[in-house]
């Protein structure tokens, strides 16, 4: 009998422990949430006509790096380690980026009110 995507979902969940099972759920989690950087940045394009990296790409990038970081340590994967730990500093430093480039801005503006 040939088994369905959806059985072989959930013959992948059995026989695990319960840790195994919250950890994969995490992994799922923080898959989601970085897929939802994409849908964002492509939504927002979309609407201005033009390529657009809104401020919640990076924000999805560090919540969903950050939750599968956690995944890739609990699986030991030294690839994936390393590969989630280099896009969180990636994303932070943009967010860094943007903040300071916001305050400079703001302090240009209130300067210039003077």
């Amino acid at each position: 009998m040939i088994d369905t995507l959806a059985d072989k979902f959930v013959a992948a969940f059995t026989g695990m422990s319960t840790e195994e099972i919250v950890m994969v759920s995490v992994g799922f989690g923080g898959q989601a949430l970085f897929t939802m950087r994409f849908l964002i940045q492509w939504l927002k394009s979309e609407i201005s006509r033009k390529s657009v990296i809104p401020i919640a790409f990076w924000y999805f990038s560090i919540a969903g790096g950050a939750t599968l970081f956690v995944y890739a340590l609990w699986r030991q994967d030294p690839v994936f380690i390393l590969g989630q730990g280099t896009g969180l500093f990636i994303y932070s430093r943009n967010l860094w980026l943007i903040h300071r480039e916001r305050r400079e801005s703001e302090a240009a503006a209130r300067e210039a009110v003077r």
